[in-house]
């Protein structure tokens, strides 16, 4: 992605009115706007109140304008801020005479793209930048920061000189194989190789949870045909969000809700009752059922303690999907509320129609989303960055076996380099341009 030369602006504060409203500007002719809004020069970094001047020195507003020089600024380049009121027509007309004089409106995210260009930032604190200004949750606000204060790069970055010095290594043992120390067969090139592929695993374990804290956790409620699980929706969503009757199949398309636990985020997802239907409509629903599962954190499968047999029902289930089951109407039996976790499945026994046993539910997927683990060094992460560690991952392990069972060291140092590769598209240093374009285009204008 080549570095753009032309003068930027746009209205940074939220569309509609308020008491302040922000047009940014960025690019190599600040300075000369800024002497034609304000008619003076402008000291860097200080808040100088003035006018802010139109056409033949007309006042549009008056306000605050503020002067970064290159390159002690966000983008790196000469920014300027005028921070008016925060009225649409106002900024509307402020804008105006920004572009009137050079400037250009700016495509979404492309002050953040800049600032990524100018080596302000790298890729991954740049999604932070959006991530961060996306939050819905303190938890997210706090590891967006994070993320934006550079730990998860942090730690990409060390990761990635540790794969250079081992390629170096490695490099130099085959070019020195005639010696008779085989470098390559000493342990000590395992060990580190080992030691990465648990590095690449634990910094996996913080960015998934880092994700959910990002995207919230994919609930899937599923189950047979009045199990409950339209009442297991409702009752964590804490109001009527679904139909419940004594009919079965009632539920036929899928009701997706979002709700927060302790600041958690959770997509609560309810879907058809599966059962084998010769309904047409009811066969869709069943059929968006497992396509809802098969993209799920977790399914927490409802099952009528009166008649656990149905618990079979798992069978249908991906194999790969983390389950929790779910006994409910336990009230039918005169049993507690109780959970049973094991290293296969957690069972949870309540009472959707008392409310009882609820909490274990919530406390359950609580630590499903890592809530209990320590969440001082978690890091925002997306999706794109979890599957750039997966190949990463997958890279190691090729290489550890390259060494192990067939000792070729120059395949060892090419897997390396796959894995250097997948991690460097998280920070930007090996990405391709259309996937940079699709990221900054997903920020909004201003930023």
């Amino acid at each position: 992605m080549s570095k753009s030369t032309d003068t930027i602006a746009a209205i940074a504060t939220p569309p509609g009115n308020g008491g302040v409203g922000i047009i940014r500007v960025s690019g190599e002719i600040v300075s000369d706007i800024a002497k034609q809004i304000v008619n003076r020069s402008l000291p860097p970094r200080q808040a100088v109140f003035c006018s802010f001047l139109g056409l033949d020195n007309a006042i549009i507003d008056s306000g605050i304008a503020i002067f970064f020089p290159a390159p002690n600024s966000y983008t790196g380049e000469d920014i300027l801020e005028l921070q008016g009121h925060g009225g649409s027509v106002i900024l509307d007309m402020l804008l105006r005479r920004v572009l009137e004089l050079g400037a250009r409106m700016a495509s979404p995210g492309e002050f953040t793209e800049r600032a990524f260009l100018n080596n302000k930032m790298d890729l991954a604190q740049a999604e932070a930048v959006a991530d961060l200004i996306q939050s819905s949750t303190e938890q997210s606000v706090r590891s967006a920061l994070k993320s934006m204060q550079g730990l998860f790069s942090e730690r990409i970055n060390d990761l990635l000189e540790e794969l250079t010095e081992l390629r170096i290594y490695i490099e130099a043992a085959i070019d020195f194989v005639d010696e008779e120390i085989d470098f390559l067969t000493d342990g000590s090139v395992e060990n580190r190789i080992r030691n990465v592929l648990e590095t690449i695993q634990n910094i996996r374990q913080t960015a998934k949870q880092g994700r959910l804290l990002r995207d919230g956790m994919n609930v899937v409620l599923a189950g047979k045909p009045n199990a409950g699980k339209s009442s297991l929706l409702n009752a964590l969503t804490g109001y009527e969000a679904a139909i419940v009757t004594e009919l079965e199949g009632t539920t036929r398309d899928v009701l997706r809700e979002r709700i927060q636990i302790d600041g958690m985020p959770l997509h609560i997802i309810d879907t058809a009752g599966l059962r084998e239907s010769n309904h047409t409509i009811e066969r869709e629903g069943i059929k968006r059922a497992h396509e809802e599962i098969s993209k799920a954190d977790r399914v927490l499968l409802v099952i009528d303690a009166q008649h656990p047999e149905s618990h079979s029902i798992q069978k249908l289930l991906p194999s790969d999907i983390q389950v929790t089951k779910i006994y409910n109407k336990i009230d039918l039996l005169g049993i507690e509320p109780e959970i049973i976790e094991s290293d296969q499945v957690t069972q949870i026994y309540l009472s959707i129609k008392q409310h009882k046993g609820l909490d274990l539910l919530t406390s359950h997927l609580k630590k499903c989303m890592g809530f209990y683990s320590d969440t001082e060094d978690v890091f925002i992460a997306r999706r794109r960055h979890i599957e750039a560690i997966d190949r990463a991952s997958l890279a190691v392990e090729s290489a550890l076996h390259q060494l192990t069972f067939k000792q070729a060291g120059e395949l060892v140092a090419e897997d390396l380099r796959q894995a250097q590769n997948a991690l460097s598209e998280i920070t930007g240093q090996f990405t391709p341009d259309d996937l940079l374009g699709k990221i900054f285009s997903s920020f909004c204008i201003g930023k």
